[in-house]
């Protein structure tokens, strides 16, 4: 029997082309006998829609990320996706707890010190701690944090307990949740609805005291008023792996805003990504062999 061909659009790995050949496929250029695509290029959505509208027989197509915001605009045709949620999770949840733990200590502040200066940290432990999202980041977060002994709250969408939180609730209580929190760590997909959630009155609502920590997508913070609340010490500080607008231009005032840490996207890194993505793409290559079960399958209308 002839094996299932699949694409690689627009770049290729030999690391992905081996795992689809592990999965039990063969890589081959899009044609009319190829139904199923891997997508690899995060920045160009407008090229793979063009290339979906010219592939109609196309079945089922794998994208990059965890966030599939970009793709917004093609995830509403019939065509099944699967996104790489969950398959970045533990570096990323690694950066989120050395952010965590850079802040807490001051370590922003001391690393440019050149005199003593003032005794402070903050512990993690016995702290209260919200998390923003519930996926494979923030389940990866809760066993990192376990040792710490933190009371946990998880918001998300759906109105369900996590396992390993201290408290789960929906967005509809976010507010009052991170008014109580000592560190909020944001970890949610990019959607209509998360866009833009901490604006200056979601960062007014924290303490004074607290730290706010953006491993997820840039656009969840509005990067005017997180710079308002950062000089005017509505919060304590706050560090960023990812910014709006990104890569964060030299010169912006955020670069310069109090208790600021910024990393360029370093959670997951290409070396990282390469090797975790392969993972993914073997194992949805068996599942559309009919040989095991999809993962990470995008919901459409949740838009992740």
């Amino acid at each position: 029997m002839q094996s299932k061909k699949i694409a690689i659009e627009p770049k290729s790995f030999l690391a992905y082309e081996s795992a689809v050949a592990a999965g039990g496929a063969t890589v081959a250029p899009l044609a009319d006998d190829v139904e199923a695509l891997i997508w690899t290029d995060y920045h160009a959505p407008d090229q793979l829609a063009e290339l979906l509208s010219k592939n109609p027989q196309l079945r089922w197509v794998q994208l990059p990320f965890a966030g599939v915001d970009a793709f917004a605009s093609v995830l509403k045709s019939k065509l099944l996706f699967t996104s790489a949620k969950g398959a970045y999770r533990e570096p990323v949840a690694e950066h989120a707890l050395a952010l965590s733990l850079a802040l807490t200590r001051f370590i922003p502040e001391r690393v440019l010190a050149k005199s003593w200066g003032r005794r402070q940290a903050i512990s993690l432990y016995d702290s209260n701690i919200v998390i923003v999202g519930a996926g494979g980041i923030t389940q990866e977060l809760l066993g990192l944090l376990k040792p710490f002994r933190a009371e946990i709250t998880v918001v998300r969408n759906l109105d369900e307990p996590l396992p390993g939180a201290f408290k789960t609730v929906t967005f509809e209580t976010l507010k009052e949740s991170v008014a109580e929190a000592d560190l909020v760590i944001i970890a949610a997909a990019l959607t209509e609805k998360t866009r833009g959630i901490f604006d200056l009155a979601m960062l007014s609502a924290m303490k004074p005291s607290s730290f706010l920590v953006n491993v997820a997508r840039g656009p969840l913070v509005v990067t005017q008023d997180l710079i308002v609340a950062l000089n005017e010490g509505v919060i304590a500080g706050a560090a960023l792996d990812v910014t709006d607008p990104e890569p964060l231009p030299d010169g912006h005032a955020l670069w310069h805003a109090k208790n600021i840490l910024i990393t360029p996207h370093t959670a997951d890194t290409k070396e990282m990504v390469v090797r975790l993505f392969s993972e993914r793409i073997k194992s949805n290559v068996a599942a559309y062999l009919g040989e095991g079960d999809w993962v990470g399958v995008v919901d459409p209308n949740l838009g992740y």
